[in-house]
C-alpha cells in the first residue's frame, strides 16, 4: 500500500506543474497586469518600467513561472493590487467555500446514493421510473435558474430561510446554497449509483449469497453497494475541486464570499495574483481529493493496488 500511494504522489508531481504553468501563461501572457494596475489611467514609462521590475516582469515567462513557484513553496502567494496579501484572502475564502462544498458533498451521498439504491433495486417500476424523470429534469436546468427560484420561493416568498448569506457564512446559511450547489452532481450521483445497483444486483455473487440465505439488508450493504460504490466514489472525489472551483454562480446568487467570489472579483478586476493564486491552491485540492479517490478504490477492492 505505501507504494501505492508513493508511486501516486510522484505521478501528481507532472500534473501540477504542467497545470500551473498553463494558468500562469494564460493569466500573464494573455494580459498585462500593469495596465490592470494603474486602471484608465496609463502609467508614464519610466513608472510602467519600475512595475514591472518590481513585478518580475521584464523577465522571459519561464523565468516569472519559476519565481512565482519559489515564492508559493515558501508560503507566499503574491499580494493584490490594493496591496492585501493573497494568503490573507485564501484564509477567509477558503473556509467558507470549504464548509458550502460539505453541504453539497453530503447532499449528494445521502440523497443521490439513497435514491440510486432505491431506483436500482426496484428498477423498471414506478419509483425507478420517477427517479430517472426527476433527475432529468434537475440536469436540464441551469443552476442560476434552480439558485435563483429557490431563492426566492424559500427565502423571499415564503420565508423559511435566508435569502442571502451573512459575512460569516454560519453553517444554518449554507444550507440551501449547498444544496442549489450540489442539484445537478447529485442528480449524476443518483443516476450512476441507480445504473450500478442494477448491474450488480444480477451479478453471480448476489445470486450466490441470496441463494446462501443470507438477510437482505446484509447483501445489499455489505455485497452489493460496496462493489457498486467505485464509480459513484470516482465522481464525488473529481466533484469535489470542481464544486470549489464551480461555485461562481451559487456565491453570486446567494452573496456568499467564498472562493467563486473572490475569483469572479479577481478576473473582472484583472487581478493577476488572486487569479493565479486561488487557481493553484484549486489544483492542488482536485489533485489530492483524486489521490483520496485512488486510496478509496485500494480500500473498496484491494485488487486495485496490486495493479
Amino acid at each position: 500500500m505505501g507504494r501505492y500511494v508513493i508511486r501516486r504522489l510522484l505521478q501528481m508531481v507532472p500534473v501540477f506543474v504542467g497545470a500551473t504553468f498553463l494558468i500562469f501563461v494564460m493569466v500573464y501572457a494573455l494580459g498585462d497586469p500593469v495596465a490592470a494596475l494603474s486602471g484608465d489611467r496609463a502609467p508614464d514609462p519610466a513608472t510602467a518600467a519600475q512595475i514591472r521590475r518590481e513585478l518580475h516582469l521584464d523577465q522571459p515567462l519561464w523565468q516569472q513561472y519559476l519565481h512565482y513557484m519559489g515564492q508559493i513553496f515558501g508560503g507566499d502567494f503574491g499580494t493584490t493590487f490594493d496591496g492585501q496579501p493573497v494568503l490573507d484572502k485564501m484564509g477567509t475564502a477558503f473556509p467558507v467555500t470549504l464548509r458550502l462544498t460539505a453541504v453539497a458533498i453530503v447532499a449528494e451521498i445521502v440523497v443521490g446514493v439513497t435514491l440510486g439504491v432505491l431506483g436500482g433495486l426496484r428498477r423498471g417500476r414506478l419509483l425507478d421510473s420517477g427517479v430517472l424523470v426527476l433527475t432529468l429534469i434537475v440536469v436540464s436546468v441551469p443552476t442560476f435558474v434552480s439558485g435563483y427560484a429557490l431563492q426566492y420561493l424559500l427565502g423571499v416568498k415564503w420565508a423559511w430561510v435566508s435569502p442571502a448569506v451573512a459575512l460569516g457564512a454560519p453553517l444554518d446559511e449554507l444550507l440551501l446554497p449547498g444544496c442549489v450547489l450540489a442539484l445537478v452532481s447529485l442528480a449524476y450521483v443518483t443516476r450512476l449509483t441507480r445504473t450500478s445497483i442494477a448491474e450488480n444486483a444480477r451479478a453471480d455473487y448476489v445470486r450466490t449469497a441470496v441463494a446462501k440465505g443470507l438477510p437482505r439488508r446484509r447483501i445489499v450493504v455489505r455485497h452489493l453497494l460496496r462493489n457498486s460504490l467505485i464509480p459513484v466514489v470516482t465522481f464525488i472525489g473529481a466533484d469535489i475541486g470542481t464544486l470549489m472551483g464551480g461555485a461562481v454562480v451559487t456565491e453570486r446568487i446567494f452573496n456568499v464570499h467564498g472562493v467563486g467570489y473572490e475569483l469572479y472579483q479577481g478576473i473582472v478586476r484583472q487581478n493577476s495574483p488572486t487569479v493565479v493564486g486561488f487557481v493553484t491552491v484549486l489544483v492542488i485540492v482536485f489533485l489530492l481529493a483524486n489521490l483520496v479517490v485512488d486510496l478509496l478504490y485500494a480500500v473498496l477492492d484491494p485488487r486495485i493496488r496490486y495493479a
